[in-house]
């Protein structure tokens, strides 16, 4: 049985060398003897639908010898014939056998056939099922998966995004053959087609794919950090003095932003800066709240300020465009903007009117209003906008701040002294300009 495989290798081969060739294979090109090779194409078709396929290899054989440029029906037959026959075998010598057959089958549809792309995603597929936990064979599948990222572009085959840095850590594991920087120069080659892929699938309003691209790109981050210590220090000692030499390098900048973020040290500078070029070369929600947050927890009001609003624009979905128009609102009201901030938290609550926060961040303007509203002359009045402002805690459902509101409501005695009556309706003339019910807190 050994013998007899090793002899199809060697048919192989040699049927690989003698009809090196060009062609699409998409037109039926019979050999000069059409009636033994119809009778050849049925005897293996019968056998592979019969799932004997140990029968099926000397017809097909004699198919790849004597008409290598046939069909691509006969290429695509026969690696599923000998993947098939490889996944049968337990003796691993003739499996290995089996499995350079495939191989091998791959490189000769390429020569015959063209659509060398297509062809060997397929290729490196299989070499990493069968090829990759094989130590003398690991390194040699690595370099058909950087093949075929070389020749793919964007479109390598999605089984083979993963797999591409599986293959990496495997021969980490059982060479050491790569070091850091080739480790990440892999890593992002691989991690830009994934982000190729996201944005195209966003683009087509796809987002089961989206979603789960994102997933194989956790799965792969997963991993790159296994295979490279990329915490804070590895950024700051081996990558910022590249990026301050070259600011506009987004391929760095995605590095630096990525390893940053997984090692929790976002509110530094250096993430700020490669955040903000990535922001610049493609505008994005996440990346906007997120420095705006942090501009405002530095004290940089303005780049915050500056960020939500773009943030506001660029939310995707009605509770984030609410969460950005409420750190807005927030944002003008530290710098005492309260007609401009609660304008902003109106328009959280316009876009997403099943939420309450904006009418509570609107009590709390209200309730710091007195001063800005306070005239001075009845208390009464004055107190007007703690009625404002308890309407809006009772909206938001927060009890306890519609009790705080209410201690403060004007008592019975200072509306009297007005000759205001309870249930009387009142217009707050200051910035506030809301009107009210008239209330008490009852006597003093």
């Amino acid at each position: 049985m050994k013998t007899n495989m090793r002899s199809s290798v060697l048919l192989l081969a040699l049927s690989f060398g003698a009809f090196a060739g060009f062609g699409q294979c998409k037109e039926f090109k019979w050999p000069e003897d059409k009636a033994t090779a119809e009778e050849k194409v049925a005897l293996y078709d019968d056998a592979k639908t019969q799932k004997n396929y140990k029968a099926a290899v000397a017809p097909l054989q004699w198919m790849l010898k004597a008409a290598p440029q046939w069909n691509t029906k006969l290429y695509i037959d026969a690696t599923d014939i000998y993947n098939n026959l490889a996944t049968a075998e337990k003796d691993p010598a003739r499996k290995q056998v089996l499995v350079d057959s495939l191989m091998m089958l791959y490189d000769m549809r390429i020569t015959n056939c063209g659509d060398e792309v297509n062809v060997l995603n397929r290729k490196a597929l299989y070499a990493a099922v069968y090829n990759s936990q094989n130590k003398a064979k690991a390194a040699e599948v690595l370099a058909l998966f950087d093949k075929v990222y070389e020749i793919s572009g964007n479109d390598v085959m999605d089984n083979n995004l993963l797999t591409y840095m599986q293959v990496i850590q495997l021969n980490v594991a059982l060479l050491k053959n790569l070091t850091d920087d080739q480790i990440l120069q892999r890593y992002d080659k691989l991690s830009a087609v994934i982000d190729s892929k996201i944005k195209k699938a966003q683009q087509e309003n796809k987002q089961a794919d989206v979603e789960r691209l994102k997933k194989v790109k956790s799965a792969v981050d997963d991993i790159l950090i296994k295979l490279v210590k990329v915490d804070c220090e590895f950024v700051k000692k081996n990558l910022e003095p590249k990026f301050k030499a070259n600011p506009a390098d987004i391929v760095l900048a995605k590095r630096i932003f990525q390893f940053m973020t997984t090692g929790g040290c976002i509110e530094d500078p250096l993430w700020l800066q490669a955040a903000e070029v990535l922001h610049n070369d493609n505008k994005d929600y996440g990346l906007a709240i997120n420095m705006a947050r942090i501009y405002a927890k530095k004290g940089e009001t303005g780049k915050a300020e500056s960020f939500a609003n773009e943030a506001t624009e660029l939310a995707p979905t009605s509770e984030n465009k609410e969460t950005a128009n409420i750190l807005v609102g927030d944002l003008l009201a530290q710098k005492g903007s309260k007609a401009a901030a609660r304008e902003a938290y109106r328009k959280a609550l316009a876009a997403n009117p099943s939420s309450k926060e904006g009418y509570e961040k609107i009590g709390d303007l209200y309730l710091g209003a007195f001063k800005d509203c306070q005239k001075s002359q009845s208390l009464a009045e004055d107190r007007l906008v703690y009625l404002a402002a308890y309407d809006m805690y009772a909206k938001a459902g927060n009890q306890q701040k519609m009790n705080l509101a209410r201690a403060q409501f004007p008592s019975v005695g200072e509306i009297f002294e007005l000759n205001w009556k309870e249930g009387e309706s009142k217009t707050i003339s200051c910035w506030v300009g809301e009107t009210v019910v008239l209330r008490t807190r009852g006597k003093d």
